[in-house]
């Protein structure tokens, strides 16, 4: 693959995907101390960057008039980039989704236009069945990532990127199965050698960095990240070859790290973005990366979060910045006790959000309880004060 493939791939999506130019960030840029630029694919055409690879693979295969019939796996971006793809190209497209995929995203890859097929529990089982349904029907396979045309595809957003910020020093790039990492860092690395390339993994999902560091391909036998776009156990044989040729470095990010950065998208850039998004900004924002004085463009793949699923992404984000505490306290059960401390709490503006009792312990008398509370505040600083005063008034206070 050259540079040239990716241009052609970039001509081909000019006027049917949106190119988003790269938004400085004065907030993060004032957090990370270095000069941050977002690249905002949370909103592409589908709501990710997969609509890239996905069309530039289907339009190649029309050119040729090799194929009007595709099929796909997937539970998410794929199964969409796939299907906006072949409705506006005029061909057939096949989804076959786990059984357990929420309806939202069963119904948003319907209304692109493809035939959705439900089968198997997992992935791995759904992936079994389109092999099956492809052989039956004589249609043509797409690969979330290991393809080369789908690589090419992705890489049209370092391609967008060199376009609006050509001197930029470091692309930071959430890397799965490893298609969006290897599109952008071989392109950016022919045409600017001395650019820094950095992939970002959840630690829960970590197969590239560990093929990264053992100089060979590797998979992993299980995966655990609320990061699901990224929720790879085995990355392609071929992303992984090109990533070893043209990425500096590999870094991870845990999931609470990951739900804070989801948090601060949603506070001060009023931007909604998925986990396997928001994992590169989170691992500058982290310090997982040296970037100080840089100019760094963090990629923010996916906006296509599960509204049901966003409130708990929230919650983790306020307790990892400190912002929701909870806290256990012995306490006489008896009248006034719960207003006694609610009043310290008031002095101290911390406000409650929860209270549970516990009463069954075997080591309680009588006429006492042990209180469980939750309270917001304002920041880790805050929290620690409001215990210290807790404390000062005789409480034996254990955070949760």
């Amino acid at each position: 693959m050259e540079s040239k493939d990716v241009e052609a791939a970039a001509k081909r999506l000019q006027g049917k995907i949106h190119n988003i130019h790269v938004s400085s960030s004065n907030t993060f840029s004032q957090m990370s101390g270095c000069e941050l630029y977002l690249k905002c694919e949370n909103r592409q055409k589908t709501g990710s960057f997969k609509v890239r690879g996905a069309y530039n693979k289907l339009a190649k295969l029309k050119e040729t008039g090799s194929c009007m019939n595709v099929i796909a796996s997937s539970a998410g971006n794929h199964a969409q980039g796939v299907s906006y793809a072949s409705a506006q190209l005029g061909m057939h497209a096949t989804i076959v989704m786990p059984k357990s995929t929420p309806i939202a995203k069963v119904s948003a890859t319907q209304g692109y236009g493809a035939e959705v097929i439900l089968a198997g529990d997992n992935y791995d089982a759904c992936y079994e069945e389109a092999k099956r349904i492809q052989k039956e029907r004589g249609a043509t396979f797409i690969h979330p990532f290991d393809d080369e045309d789908v690589i090419a595809g992705q890489g049209t957003i370092a391609y967008e990127i060199l376009q609006d910020l050509p001197d930029a020093d470091i692309i930071v790039v959430p890397a799965g199965g490893g298609g969006l990492l290897s599109g952008i860092s071989l392109y950016a690395k022919q045409i600017n050698p001395h650019i820094k390339i950095v992939g970002v993994q959840a630690e829960g999902a970590d197969a590239i960095v560990r093929s990264f560091k053992a100089g060979k391909h590797c998979s992993t036998p299980s995966v655990n990240t609320i990061a699901d776009g990224i929720a790879v156990m085995n990355p392609g044989e071929l992303t992984v070859k090109i990533i070893q040729e043209n990425v500096d470095e590999m870094v991870r990010v845990s999931d609470d790290e990951i739900a804070s950065t989801i948090l601060l998208l949603l506070e001060r850039e009023k931007q909604v973005v998925e986990p396997s998004g928001a994992s590169s900004l989170a691992a500058v924002l982290n310090h997982k990366i040296d970037v100080a004085g840089k100019k760094v463009v963090c990629v923010l793949s996916g906006g296509n979060i599960d509204v049901s699923f966003i409130h708990k992404v929230v919650e983790k984000g306020l307790v990892t910045r400190g912002r929701n505490m909870k806290f256990k306290t012995p306490m006489l059960d008896v009248p006034g006790s719960l207003e006694k401390m609610a009043r310290i709490l008031h002095e101290v503006n911390a406000n409650i959000i929860e209270v549970r009792y516990d009463r069954i312990q075997a080591d309680l008398g009588l006429n006492e309880t042990i209180i469980h509370i939750g309270v917001e505040v304002s920041s880790k600083e805050h929290g620690a004060k409001m215990l210290e005063k807790l404390k000062e008034n005789g409480y034996d206070i254990t955070v949760e």
